[in-house]
């Protein structure tokens, strides 16, 4: 009889709300914007030149959703005309380390995903 505490400690928990802000904060698109506002603010037309596989509607869908879960927030420059300027909040900072961690992770295993791929391939093939 072994202890199953330690086990269920270490399984890994994802509950609805987990998976939900994970797929809003870690798409494709998600992903690309962060990385440009890391570097400095940005206005609209800037992240669509920055990312230009993107659409008008995704871009804007993908910096809803950063600001709705507080990432990215919305500063309206006092320009003619008017212009809006998206920045990367306090909280969306603390995504950067463990952003680099899962990047970190594939850079290490990527060889080893390439050859199961192959692999995996070849045998449907």
């Amino acid at each position: 009889m072994g202890d199953t505490a330690g086990v269920r400690a270490a399984e890994l928990r994802i509950d609805a709300p987990h998976r939900e802000l994970l797929d809003q904060v870690l798409d494709k698109w998600s992903l690309s914007v962060l990385n440009e506002l890391c570097e400095r603010p940005c206005r609209f037309n800037e992240l669509r030149r920055a990312i230009p596989a993107v659409t008008q509607k995704s871009l804007t869908a993908t910096l809803r959703r950063l600001e709705r879960n507080g990432i990215v927030e919305r500063h309206v420059v006092a320009t003619r005309p008017v212009a809006v300027e998206y920045r990367i909040t306090r909280l969306g900072k603390t995504l950067r380390a463990p952003i680099d961690v899962l990047l970190d992770w594939a850079d290490a295993h990527l060889p080893q995903i390439e050859q199961a791929r192959r692999t995996f391939d070849a045998e449907l093939g």
